[in-house]
């Protein structure tokens, strides 16, 4: 039993030290530069549309070449060993902008750091994602061992998310990295490390690049799972990204009280993660689901509301309880295809359906370009420096509006996924 859960431990920590570095680009990006260093709305939207179409082809090739690796210390391990370094070094370089850079020249410098660090984090994630159904074969470890992971992610964020406005007030968002970076990244190598694959690659055979992605192409599985978590992610992700906007301009406190508005979020999440483990027993899994996304979709009305500390607070603890719910469920859904496609190809994928479903995640970067590109149009918010005549209404608008829009298609498309109802992940009964 102690065995178990030690390596329930040493593979679920791993989630925090994956957790801070992304955290820290994605929330903070925007309001770094847009705000303090003067980059357009227009063009930090471009950076995320390029982002996304890169990203669609090289999670695949990593999958591919991940799932393909053998060597003495397995497949995923040295991608994890090699990736986190980069990860490293390419979070602190984005936070580190030279002085004097302006214009295209900081176009060019943001967009090819948010490339670089966001491609590595792919690496990462997707070797990260692919141990998970393999590690944890039964029912009763993916579920203890995914709601001690997403209780280590939550933590990260706390740390990442929370505690960043006031920790860059006194360090500055470059030293801030530093720190963020060595944290997250020796956490990343101690759970490659400790975390050994226990399928014998000799006996395995290497899946064809064409092939795996003809069974993706037509996986109707696949395509509504990863597009359900698309439109949840890029949810998430501008509500993150525009909190501190919402703060700065719509409640008009000081910056640093985003702090007490990401912790409600996410002590509120960390509480709540129990109660979701023990709702999905009672319901089981898919109920579950979308009783998580039902519920972070209705919490964006009473926040579009907020115009205080306190009722912003009361409003995002609701946020938080759903947040909770996607999180808890989320990753078993995608262990529940890996398992599918491995009962029917014979073949171990679990790397190329990570990265496929970490990049249809990734379609976000299409919505949340969007969205900044409408609060241009619609509000006249260019930059920092020129705010447009209704910076408070621009910020709660990416806040609530077009996030509530966005789970609106996300809880519908996720009542056309099914599955047959005796699964290895869960057991039970259910749609």
């Amino acid at each position: 039993m102690r065995k178990a859960s030690l390596k329930s431990f040493n593979y679920a920590v791993g989630m925090f030290g994956t957790s801070i570095p992304i955290n820290m680009l994605k929330t903070y990006a925007a309001f770094f530069y847009v705000d303090s260093l003067g980059l357009k709305t227009s063009q930090f939207s471009l950076i995320l549309l390029v982002y996304t179409f890169i990203d669609a082809i090289d999670n695949l090739v990593y999958g591919y070449l991940s799932d393909r690796t053998r060597t003495r210390w397995g497949r995923r391990r040295p991608w994890l060993v090699i990736g986190t370094p980069l990860l490293v070094l390419g979070l602190v370089a984005f936070y580190n902008t030279p002085q004097g850079l302006a214009g295209s020249g900081l176009l060019a410098y943001c967009m090819l750091f948010y490339i670089l660090t966001g491609t590595i984090d792919s690496v990462i994630n997707a070797n990260y994602g692919a141990l998970f159904p393999e590690l944890f074969p039964d029912d009763a470890s993916r579920a203890a061992t995914n709601a001690l992971r997403q209780a280590f992610q939550l933590v990260a964020m706390v740390i990442s998310i929370a505690l960043t406005p006031v920790v860059t007030k006194l360090l500055g968002f470059g030293m801030t990295a530093l720190v963020y970076g060595l944290l997250g990244g020796s956490v990343i190598l101690y759970m490659a490390v400790t975390s050994r694959e226990t399928a014998d690659l000799r006996l395995e055979k290497k899946p064809a690049l064409w092939d795996s992605v003809r069974s993706l192409v037509v996986n109707r599985k696949f395509w509504l799972a990863g597009l359900t978590n698309a439109f949840y992610s890029a949810a998430m992700s501008l509500v993150l990204a525009s909190l501190p906007f919402f703060v700065k301009y719509t409640l008009q406190i000081p910056d640093s009280q985003a702090t007490i508005l990401f912790a409600s979020v996410l002590f509120v999440a960390i509480g709540s993660v129990p109660l979701w483990v023990l709702l999905m027993k009672r319901l089981t899994l898919m109920p579950t689901w979308r009783a998580a996304l039902a519920s972070l979709l209705v919490a964006f009305i009473p926040l579009y509301f907020a115009n205080s500390l306190v009722t912003a607070i009361l409003a995002s603890l609701l946020v938080g309880f759903g947040f909770a719910g996607v999180i808890t469920t989320m990753d078993l859904i995608g262990a529940r295809i890996m398992d599918e496609d491995k009962a029917h190809s014979q073949v171990r994928r679990e790397g190329i359906i990570a990265n496929a479903l970490g990049f249809m995640n990734r379609l976000n970067g299409l919505f949340t370009s969007f969205a900044f590109y409408l609060v241009l149009v619609l509000f006249g918010f260019e930059s920092g420096d020129t705010p447009g005549p209704e910076p408070h209404q621009a910020a709660r608008f990416l806040l609530t509006v077009f996030p509530l829009l966005l789970m609106v298609i996300s809880l519908g498309l996720s009542f056309f996924l099914h599955f047959p109802k005796q699964q290895p992940s869960d057991g039970g009964q259910h749609g």
